[in-house]
């Protein structure tokens, strides 16, 4: 999916590298429910945090509000990370490394022994932390259920700004005509959310889930140059609000310069991000595992075991999961439905996935492939061909005459023709498939997968289909290829030269 131009905006501005004086740059958190010094890297001002629950996503936000003086609300690990009958932590520390100009320091809280240390020195910025107790029905919460009664009356009212009021129209589409806060006779602390619609006005105790998360977000001023932690965002907002959310954010983010950091679980609110602003953990056999730039098919897959497939096949994109696809339908059917095809992203996640699967840290048989265009690299495989698959699907069928390719589609063979010389002169190969799309009138994926068919038929890539489908065999059976070095790992790769430099196989 396309980022939004809100999201675009904030990308140009941050890749200008002129801007942003205060941030993050990376954390580290060691023994500290589970963490064993493992380092989070910020390369985005707008960041996710995803996993299953237990990974400790929260513990990212709350060391990160550790590990900053507030000059407003301020926190302490000891807020956070309490000794109590069942829990004592000692030997532990977060450090983190804050930019501030051109400067970065590297600063650290840490508990040897039986306190926390370290806090006089850390550096001051503001930080807003936002958990799950904004989900608190407000008649729940202590000391409210007395303001309920019909007989107080309001003294006091903080109407949100015309430009706030704006932006909480926008998220949760209604039109409001005021919102903000009042405080009643009963209770002078105690503010409750209002909210006024052409239809009604009504208080926090009758307002939606939803529209409390968004009426407690908006309350908080959020200063320039800040940190603002949102934990679980997506909780009681529709798909479309939470999208929306996300471009609010993205443009506060942008105009004040903030380090916005969240924790989801949502694909709606990936796909707002870049690659850059999406970091999967989970916990491996070998300690937690931090993985910048997946997509979200990707975090959706390991959090969602409904397929419960008996290997995993990672590939970079929809495009690639395809040709997978119709190699192994074209070679050995049966093996499909026991797979689970992955799209990661970018191909730092699949070489960072490589080095995983040459650790045996999956749970599971899992195969790596990256597209041919790529470097050979540790743990992975390359697609068949020599270049990026839509140069390599189109060069082949234009040699062939693009076979059988139109007959698939229903289309004629001379439009088909056509569509394709006049796509294969646009520079980015990336958008030849779209132009032919648009031109014949045809879903992008549907002539895709035409595509590779006659592809797979006609333009001589059995040797390399043979491959893939042996390596997809034996990581079901169990057998795991080492290779004699870690580059030997394209499957064009021309045959060894002796027996000694050849694969072998053994048995896990």
């Amino acid at each position: 999916m396309a980022l939004s131009r809100e999201m675009r905006k904030l990308v140009n501005k941050w890749e200008t590298e002129s801007s942003w004086p205060k941030r993050l740059e990376w954390l580290e958190i060691l023994n500290v429910r589970g963490w064993g010094g493992q380092r989070v890297d910020f390369n985005f001002p707008f960041v996710a945090i995803t996993g299953e629950n237990g990974v400790g996503k929260s513990t990212i936000l709350q060391a990160i509000a550790s590990a900053y003086k507030s000059s407003e609300e301020s926190w302490f690990a000891s807020d956070f990370f309490p000794d109590t009958p069942w829990d004592k932590i000692t030997e532990a520390s977060i450090k983190c490394s804050i930019r501030e100009g051109n400067a970065s320091t590297v600063v650290s809280v840490r508990k040897p022994s039986d306190r926390w240390r370290g806090n006089p020195n850390r550096r001051e910025r503001i930080v807003n932390y936002i958990d799950l107790r904004r989900l608190q029905p407000i008649a729940a919460q202590t000391g409210y259920a007395r303001i309920a009664k019909p007989q107080n009356i309001e003294t006091n009212r903080l109407a949100f700004s015309a430009e706030k009021l704006a932006r909480f129209s926008s998220i949760i589409g209604r039109p409001y005509r005021d919102a903000g806060f009042a405080l009643s006779d009963a209770d002078p602390n105690r503010w409750v959310p209002v909210a006024d619609l052409p239809e009604c006005k009504y208080s926090g105790f009758h307002q939606g889930a939803g529209e409390a998360t968004i009426t407690g977000l908006l309350k908080v001023d959020i200063p320039q140059y800040s940190v603002l932690l949102i934990d679980e965002i997506e909780t009681s907002l529709h798909p479309r609000s939470q999208r929306r959310l996300m471009r609010d954010l993205a443009e506060i983010c942008r105009l004040k310069e903030l380090q916005i950091i969240i924790t989801t679980h949502s694909p709606y609110i990936l796909e707002e991000l870049p690659n850059l602003g999406r970091i999967y953990v989970m916990n491996t056999s070998q300690g937690k595992t931090l993985i910048t730039g997946v997509s979200p098919d990707f975090a959706m897959t390991q959090m969602d075991e409904e397929k419960h497939p008996e290997a995993d096949i990672y590939v970079e994109d929809e495009r690639s999961r395809i040709v997978i696809e119709e190699v192994v339908i074209a070679q050995k059917k049966e093996l499909l439905p026991r797979c689970c095809i992955i799209p990661f992203g970018a191909a730092s996640v699949g070489q960072a996935l490589g080095k995983m699967v040459k650790q045996d840290r999956f749970p599971r048989p899992s195969l790596v492939f990256l597209d041919a265009d790529q470097e050979p690299a540790e743990g992975c495989l390359l697609l068949p061909g020599d270049d990026a698959p839509e140069r390599v699907v189109f060069e082949g069928l234009a040699n062939k005459q693009w076979a059988g390719v139109a007959e698939r589609i229903e289309r004629s063979h001379s439009e088909l023709v056509d569509a394709t010389q006049t796509a294969m002169t646009l520079t980015n190969h990336h958008d030849w498939l779209k132009s032919v799309a648009d031109k014949l009138i045809i879903g992008s994926n549907d002539l895709w997968r035409a595509m590779v068919i006659s592809w797979v038929k006609e333009c001589s890539i059995r040797a390399d289909a043979r491959k893939i489908v042996e390596r997809i065999q034996s990581a079901l059976d169990g057998i795991k290829f080492v290779d004699a070095t870690p580059n030997e790992v394209p499957l064009t790769n021309p045959a060894p030269a002796s027996p000694n430099d050849s694969p072998q196989l053994f048995r896990q």
